[in-house]
């Protein structure tokens, strides 16, 4: 028999990580807001998570080792909104990253005015807030919190698969 307990924290963060990024394209779509390219990585660890708690609920195979996955997902996806937070908070500079959208694309001058004039959103201006807070900062609290809870259940797996 499967351990109970283990699979009520996957479809927790699983739960959690859907909500997130529909709440994200709400956001986003329905809302209006914008967001910066920060904005938009922060979302791929939230994808991923959801990929792999739904292949290890179907494969029910290395479920330990999808388990220091989500844990080393949910670290970069901390790092990301910590870095996110700073700049926001003007402790950091904003970088590249935060600025054109294609830098890849631009071959011309001409295409290089096109991008400057499309305007874009600083990782610096925060456009939405639910209770006085960024999503940064909430994506930075809930990625802490799974990055314990995984590690908790990493290092306890075998006593909590009993």
């Amino acid at each position: 028999m499967h351990n109970l307990k283990i699979d009520i924290y996957l479809k927790a963060i699983f739960l959690i990580s859907l909500v997130s990024i529909i709440s994200a394209f709400f956001i986003e779509y329905a809302l209006g807001q914008k967001p910066c390219n920060l904005c938009l990585m922060q979302r791929i660890p939230y994808g991923l998570s959801i990929f792999l708690i739904v292949l290890n609920f179907f494969l029910r195979k290395n479920e330990q080792f999808i388990i220091l996955l989500l844990t080393f997902t949910f670290c970069f996806s901390f790092i990301i909104s910590f870095y996110h937070f700073g700049i926001e908070q003007g402790f950091f500079e904003e970088s590249a990253s935060c600025g054109l959208k294609n830098a890849s694309d631009i071959i011309s001058k001409e295409e290089l005015l096109k991008q400057l004039q499309i305007l874009t959103v600083g990782c610096k201006d925060v456009t939405f807030k639910i209770f006085g807070l960024s999503l940064t900062t909430f994506n930075m609290i809930i990625s802490l919190i799974f990055v314990f809870l995984l590690t908790k259940i990493f290092k306890n797996y075998e006593k909590l698969k009993k």
